[in-house]
C-alpha cells in the first residue's frame, strides 16, 4: 500500500503495490526497509535479524478499523435508552468495563486489526463518560492503538436541563475537558430533525475551533442536510450513508469529503447498504469500519467487512483493502505511521493464511490471520486444535 500521502481515491483507490517475494526489515517496532526479498535479505543491516517465514501466505499491513462503539453502550443495554446505558455504566466497576472491552480488542487482534477508533457517547452523564474516558486510556496499545472519539447526540441533559442548555455546556465546559484528556475526534448523530441543525452547528463550530477532527453519522434520511455541515465545517468524514442517493453522492464528491462506509451494519434488512460503487466511480475516498456495537452489532471481524464491502457494496477487493488499511489509517489522522508497509512506518504487519490477497473476498467467515504482529511484536498466533486437560479451571467473570 505504497503510495502518495493522503487519503486514496480514483485510479489509486485500487492500488495496492503489491511485491511478490517481498520481505520487511524491522527494527524496534519500526519498518527499517521493505522490498524484493533478495535485496532486504542482503542488507548489512539484515545480518543477524530474526527470520520470520511466510512463504506462501499474505503478508499486509493490519487492518484499522475506523468506526467502532466499543466501549458504550454495555452489552444487553438498548443504546436508546440514555437513562439505562448510562446507569448501566454508573453501575458496573472500572475493572469490570476494562475487562470486557479488552475481550473484544483481543478478538480484532486475532482477526487482523491493529488500530481502532472508539466512540464514547455518555457525556450527557459526565460521570459515566469520564469513567468511559479512563477505560479508553487504561487501553490504549494493550494491545491495540486506540483513537478516542466522542459521539454527540442532540438531546437535553439526564437531569432534566433543555437543550439549549445542555448544548451551551458541552461546548463550553464538557469538551474543552475532553479535549485536555486526549480526544481526538468529535462526533454528531444526525438523526434528520431540522430542529437539531442549529444545535449540531454550534457543537462542530466550537469543537473544530478547539482542534478537534469532526465527524458526523448520517444514517437517516436527509443526507444533503449532512453534507451540508460537512462542508460547512471541515468535516473529516460523513459515516454510514445507507440513505444516499445520486444527487447526495455528486454533492459529496464536489465536497471532497471521505465517506466511511459500514458493510456490516447494513447487514440486515433494516439498512440498505450505502452506494459504494457510485461513491468511488464519482472520485470518493473511502474508509470501512465494523460499527462494532456489543449490544446491537456484535461484528469485529475487519475481513468480513471487507468481504461484505465486495460482495454487497459493489466495491474490488482491491478498494476493500485499501479502504480498511492506508484510508481507515488517514481517517483517524495516523496515515503517516500506519495503514502500509512503508520504510518508517510502524511494524503493524499481518500474515494471512492465504495465498492471494482475493481470498480476503472469498473468505466469508473465516479467519485468515495466522500471525498478527503490533509494533514489531507478535500479538497474536494461530494455535493448534489439540485436545486439553479437564481439569483446567475455568476464569470466572
Amino acid at each position: 500500500m505504497r503510495g502518495p500521502k493522503g487519503l486514496r481515491h480514483g485510479s489509486s483507490a485500487a492500488e495496492l503495490h503489491i511485491i511478490q517475494d517481498g520481505a520487511a526489515l524491522i527494527r524496534d517496532g519500526v519498518l527499517v526497509e521493505v522490498g524484493p526479498s533478495r535485496r532486504v535479505e542482503n542488507l548489512a543491516e539484515a545480518r543477524g535479524a530474526i527470520e520470520v517465514n511466510a512463504a506462501g501466505r499474505v503478508v499486509m499491513p493490519g487492518f484499522v478499523d475506523a468506526h467502532t462503539h466499543l466501549v458504550y453502550p454495555c452489552a444487553g443495554v438498548n443504546g436508546q435508552d440514555r437513562y439505562g446505558a448510562a446507569r448501566a455504566i454508573q453501575t458496573a466497576t472500572g475493572q469490570r468495563l476494562e475487562q470486557r472491552a479488552k475481550s473484544y480488542l483481543q478478538a480484532m487482534a486475532r482477526h487482523g486489526t491493529t488500530t481502532v477508533e472508539v466512540k464514547t457517547g455518555a457525556g450527557l452523564d459526565e460521570s459515566a463518560e469520564a469513567k468511559l474516558l479512563r477505560v479508553v486510556s487504561a487501553l490504549r496499545n494493550d494491545p491495540l492503538d486506540l483513537i478516542p472519539a466522542f459521539l454527540f447526540r442532540p438531546a437535553p441533559a439526564l437531569d432534566g436541563a433543555s437543550l439549549p442548555a445542555t448544548v451551551a455546556w458541552m461546548v463550553d465546559e464538557f469538551l474543552p475537558r475532553i479535549r485536555r484528556r486526549g480526544v481526538r475526534f468529535a462526533d454528531a448523530r444526525w438523526d434528520g430533525d431540522a430542529e437539531t441543525l442549529p444545535y449540531l452547528d454550534q457543537y462542530l463550530q466550537r469543537a473544530r475551533a478547539l482542534g478537534f477532527s469532526c465527524r458526523v453519522h448520517a444514517e437517516q434520511a436527509d443526507v444533503e442536510a449532512a453534507i451540508r455541515l460537512g462542508i460547512r465545517h471541515q468535516l473529516s468524514s460523513i459515516d454510514h450513508l445507507e440513505e444516499a442517493g445520486p444527487a447526495e453522492v455528486r454533492q459529496l464528491a464536489e465536497a471532497g469529503i471521505l465517506a466511511t462506509l459500514l458493510p456490516c451494519a447494513a447487514a440486515g434488512a433494516v439498512w440498505r447498504q450505502a452506494p459504494a460503487r457510485a461513491m468511488l466511480d464519482s472520485g470518493i475516498a473511502i474508509a470501512l469500519g465494523t460499527d462494532f456495537n456489543p449490544q446491537d452489532n456484535p461484528a469485529l471481524n475487519m475481513q468480513m467487512v471487507v468481504a461484505m464491502a465486495c460482495l454487497r457494496a459493489g466495491m474490488r477487493v482491491e478498494e476493500a483493502i485499501v479502504a480498511a488499511t492506508i484510508n481507515g489509517a488517514y481517517a483517524l489522522g495516523c496515515g503517516d505511521t500506519a495503514g502500509s508497509l512503508e520504510p518508517g512506518k510502524i511494524a503493524d504487519v499481518l500474515i494471512l493464511n492465504a495465498s492471494h490477497y482475493q481470498d480476503l473476498r472469498n473468505g466469508m467467515g473465516t479467519n485468515l490471520v495466522h500471525l498478527t504482529m503490533k509494533r514489531g511484536r507478535f500479538i497474536y498466533q494461530e494455535g493448534d486444535v489439540a485436545p486439553r486437560s479437564t481439569n483446567v479451571r475455568l476464569p470466572h467473570h
